[in-house]
């Protein structure tokens, strides 16, 4: 079975003979963003190499895109919530509330904190773990300062 990145490279080839715009360019951007990032950091290209860098993109695109429906361009709106669809079929669907839940009282437990002046621990705890990659660090942190006092 073909690895994140392979099966990423093979769609780009596949969108370009299909002659598809949107997705050929969507994936050739982060391609770029992949190979970039992997230069960036001197680390070869693995699984979660990819899935950061397309997070990264996918969070830039719907920045943008709140900023293009502020400005009342329907048009580049629309364009970003394509390219949004295309790059989400590769990352891994995130872990759901009562599972994340679950990890936050772990972590919280784990590193001890007890106020949210030690939320820092909390969080660095749950990036250690293995599940790190599906977790949405945006509302791991709202939980987070909602169960420390």
């Amino acid at each position: 079975m073909p690895n994140l990145y392979e099966q990423l490279r093979a769609d780009i080839v596949t969108a370009v003979k299909a002659r598809d715009a949107a997705a050929s360019t969507a994936l050739r951007t982060a391609d770029a963003a992949i190979q970039r990032a992997s230069m960036d950091l001197s680390k070869p290209i693995d699984d979660a190499l990819v899935i950061g860098a397309l997070r990264k993109g996918v969070k830039n695109l719907a920045d943008a895109k709140v900023e293009f429906e502020k400005g009342g361009r329907a048009d580049l709106v629309a364009a970003n919530e394509a390219e949004i669809r295309i790059l989400e079929k590769y990352l891994p669907k995130g872990i759901d509330g009562a599972q994340l839940d679950a990890l936050i009282a772990e972590a919280i437990k784990e590193s001890g904190a007890q106020s949210r002046k030690e939320m820092g621990k909390v969080i660095g705890a749950l990036k250690k773990r293995p599940e790190a990659a599906l977790i949405d660090f945006a509302v791991a942190s709202r939980l987070v300062q909602a169960k420390l006092p």
